[in-house]
């Protein structure tokens, strides 16, 4: 009885090891094929608003989104 329980907590213990790298892992597969935004994204975002964007304002946009990640 103290066999499969000793047992089932090392188990568990494992599983939950092996199935936080392996979401991990997959998680940043996706973040790397899909990031969440990108400098064209921003570009039409302000265009939408009404105001043609600088390549100089577009990157200070960059550099913030990146600071929060």
């Amino acid at each position: 009885m103290g066999k499969l329980i000793l047992y089932l907590v090392v188990g568990l213990i494992i599983g939950i090891i092996i199935g936080f790298f392996l979401a991990r892992m997959l998680f940043k597969k996706q973040m790397d094929k899909n990031p969440p935004i990108n400098e064209k994204m921003i570009e039409a975002m302000m265009s939408s608003m009404g105001r043609k964007p600088s390549q100089k304002q577009v990157k200070q946009v960059m550099a913030q989104m990146n600071r929060y990640k």
